[in-house]
């Protein structure tokens, strides 16, 4: 991947931090040692690219991962970011919520 597009996408994700007044912290991965070792130990195994390490972004909120930029894009689409950061919507907010019904039948033999 190239650094334009790993630029771009992370100002997508802090744009719309910024704009939705999400309290957020840029951790940078090339010029601090600590934060890349930190964020590739800390993406989980299933979420690891099968070759190489874990490219930026990658999201956290505190110690719990959240997901790449592709599950952030897909959380955006869907309408469901806050869970993706396992935030509280704020009043007011549109957020997609999923119902799911059951239901039996009962027939009565006479």
């Amino acid at each position: 991947m190239s650094y334009s597009k790993i630029k771009k996408q992370q100002q997508d994700i802090m744009g719309f931090l910024t704009v939705n007044k999400i309290d957020f912290e840029e951790c940078d991965i090339v010029t601090n040692e600590d934060n890349r070792k930190w964020m590739r130990e800390n993406v989980p195994e299933d979420f690891r690219p099968t070759t190489g390490v874990p490219l930026p972004p990658q999201i956290f909120n505190e110690e719990q991962y959240c997901g790449n930029y592709e599950a952030f894009f897909d959380a955006r689409e869907e309408h469901a970011v806050y869970a993706f950061l396992g935030l509280t919507a704020p009043l007011g907010s549109k957020v997609k919520t999923m119902v799911l019904w059951t239901y039996s039948v009962c027939q009565n033999h006479r």
